[in-house]
C-alpha cells in the first residue's frame, strides 16, 4: 500500500442531544449549502423517527422540513432523506400513516415521500401506492427504500419489498416476497383506481421494477434471488463496446446460486429504454401471487463472475454500488485472496475486474466515490482514508481522532469540490448521540 498522511481537520456542524443521521448518498443539497438528515439515532430506528431536517453548513443552523405528529414507536417512521441534484426537493422514507402494534412500520409498509424546500416545505407522496386487487398500474403493493436520484434528476431508483407476496406466502409456501430494484419516472402521475386511504394514495410518479428476481435460482446460473443496494450508471448512462450509448442504466447487486450450491453475490446490470412511453405501456400491475411486470426493451446482464475466486463474491461492509461519472466503471467492495476489502471496478460492458485499492487493512463502512470521479473515500477503525482512481494511491485523510468519537459512517462528497460530510457518535452529558461532520480534504487532493 502506498499511504502518506494529510493534514485536513474536521468540523462538528451538529451538537444537540439528539440523532443527525445522514443518508449513505446525496445528503448535499445541490449547491452544497445544506446537508439533510434524520433524527435517527439508531441506524434501525426509522420506524421511530418522526423528523426531516437540513442544516446550513456555514451557519450551523438547523430547519425541521418535515414532521409527523402521531409518530409513536411502532410508526409511522421517517428517514434516509436524499436531495435532488438540481432542484431544492428530497425524497425520504416514510412508513403508512396508519401504523399501528397490530400492523408497524416495516420493510413491506413505506413509501417515498418528498418535500419541496422552495414551497413552503409542501410534501406529497412520490410513490402511489395499492394494495386492493386489482392494482393500479405505476403504483407499488408494499414497502421502497434507498432512494438514488439520477443525475438529470429525471429517474428515482429504490429497493423494494411486496406486501401482497408477502401476505400470500402465508398460505401459500410456493410465493415467497423477494428483494428488488426498481425506478420511478419522476412527473409522471399515478392515480389508483381504488378509494383513496392510508394504505392507498396517488403519486406523483410511476413506479417500475427493473430486475428479475427468482426464488430458485438454478445452481451456476444468471438468475438471481435477490436485487438491491443499485446505483445509476454514469451521468448520461454509457457507452456500449459497438459505441452506441446506452442512456439509462442502473447497476445493482443480485444474489446468484454457484454450482456447488453457495449463495454468491455479483454484479448485474440493467438497460432501460429511454422512452417512458414505452416503460409505462409495457407493464402490468401484478397479481396476488406475481410482482408488477418487468417493462418491454430491458435487459438484465451479470457483469462479474467470481464463484472460482478463493474468496468469492461482492464482500465486505454493506456497501451500495458506485459508478463513475461517464459510466466506464462501477466499484464495488470484494476481498482479495487474503481476505482484505478492497475496492474493484468492473466495466458495464463486463470484462476483467480492475483492483483500484491494495490496501493492508479491510475498511468497515461503506465508500463514497467524487463527483469528479476521482477519488474514493472510505472509513477503518474511525479513520478516514481517500484513494485516488487513477493510481490507486491511498491517502490518510484524517487519523482516528484522540477524543470519544465513534461509529464513524455515511459518509458523502459535495456536489462540488471535495469536501465530505459523515457521521459519528458524539458523548453529550453522558449519552452518545449521532452528529454530524465535514472534512475539506482540497488543500491536498
Amino acid at each position: 500500500m502506498n499511504q502518506t498522511t494529510s493534514e485536513a481537520q474536521e468540523i462538528q456542524i451538529t451538537t444537540g442531544p439528539s440523532g443527525h443521521m445522514l443518508n449513505q448518498r446525496q445528503a448535499f443539497s445541490p449547491d452544497d449549502r445544506l446537508l439533510a438528515f434524520d433524527g435517527r439515532n439508531d441506524d434501525t430506528k426509522i420506524g421511530e423517527n418522526a423528523s426531516i431536517g437540513v442544516v446550513n453548513i456555514a451557519t450551523q443552523e438547523i430547519q425541521t422540513i418535515y414532521q409527523l405528529d402521531n409518530q409513536t414507536v411502532f410508526g409511522p417512521g421517517t428517514g434516509a432523506v436524499s436531495f435532488h441534484p438540481s432542484r431544492n426537493e428530497v425524497v425520504f422514507i416514510h412508513g403508512l400513516k396508519n401504523a399501528s402494534e397490530e400492523v408497524p412500520y416495516g420493510f413491506n409498509r413505506r413509501f417515498a415521500m418528498q418535500v419541496d424546500l422552495e414551497n413552503d416545505n409542501q410534501s406529497e407522496p412520490m410513490e402511489a401506492r395499492d394494495v386492493q386487487f386489482p392494482f393500479s398500474i405505476g403504483a407499488l403493493r408494499g414497502g421502497s427504500h434507498a432512494y438514488l436520484y439520477s443525475a438529470d434528476g429525471q429517474l428515482v431508483s429504490f429497493t423494494y419489498n411486496d406486501e401482497i407476496l408477502e401476505q400470500t406466502s402465508i398460505e401459500n409456501p410456493t410465493v415467497s416476497d423477494l428483494r428488488t430494484v426498481g425506478a420511478f419516472l419522476v412527473g409522471e402521475k399515478v392515480e389508483v383506481a381504488d378509494e383513496k386511504s392510508d394504505q392507498n394514495f396517488d403519486g406523483t410518479s410511476f413506479a417500475i421494477l427493473l430486475a428479475e428476481v427468482t426464488s430458485n435460482p438454478a445452481p451456476g446460473s444468471d438468475q438471481v434471488s435477490k436485487a438491491y443496494e443499485e446505483c445509476w450508471v454514469g451521468n448520461e448512462g454509457y457507452f456500449k463496446s459497438e459505441g452506441t450509448r446506452q442512456k439509462r442504466a442502473l447497476a445493482f447487486l443480485g444474489d446468484v446460486v454457484s454450482g456447488s450450491g453457495d449463495k454468491v453475490t455479483e454484479v448485474f446490470i440493467a438497460d432501460i429504454p429511454d422512452d417512458n412511453s414505452i416503460l409505462m405501456s409495457s407493464v402490468n400491475a401484478g397479481s396476488l401471487t406475481k410482482l408488477p411486470s418487468i417493462p418491454e426493451g430491458f435487459s438484465q446482464r451479470r457483469l462479474t463472475f467470481t464463484t472460482g475466486n478463493v474468496n468469492p463474491g461482492v464482500q465486505g461492509p454493506r456497501q451500495w454500488l458506485r459508478s463513475s461519472p461517464d459510466g466506464n466503471a462501477i466499484y464495488f467492495y470484494q476481498k482479495d485472496d487474503s481476505g482484505i476489502a478492497q475496492i474493484y471496478a468492473v466495466s458495464p460492458n463486463r470484462g476483467s475486474i480492475k483492483a483500484i485499492t491494495a490496501n493492508d487493512f479491510s475498511p468497515d463502512t461503506s465508500f463514497a466515490l467524487s463527483a469528479d470521479g476521482k477519488y474514493l473515500a472510505y472509513g477503518a477503525n474511525e479513520a478516514i482514508y481517500v484513494t485516488t482512481v487513477e493510481t490507486g494511491e491511498t491517502v490518510l485523510a484524517l487519523p482516528a481522532p484522540e477524543k470519544a468519537f465513534t461509529h464513524l459512517s455515511n459518509i458523502n462528497w459535495s456536489n462540488k469540490g471535495h469536501t465530505i460530510a459523515y457521521n459519528r457518535k458524539v458523548t453529550l452529558n453522558g449519552e452518545a448521540f449521532y452528529q454530524i461532520f465535514i472534512l475539506d480534504l482540497n488543500t491536498f487532493l
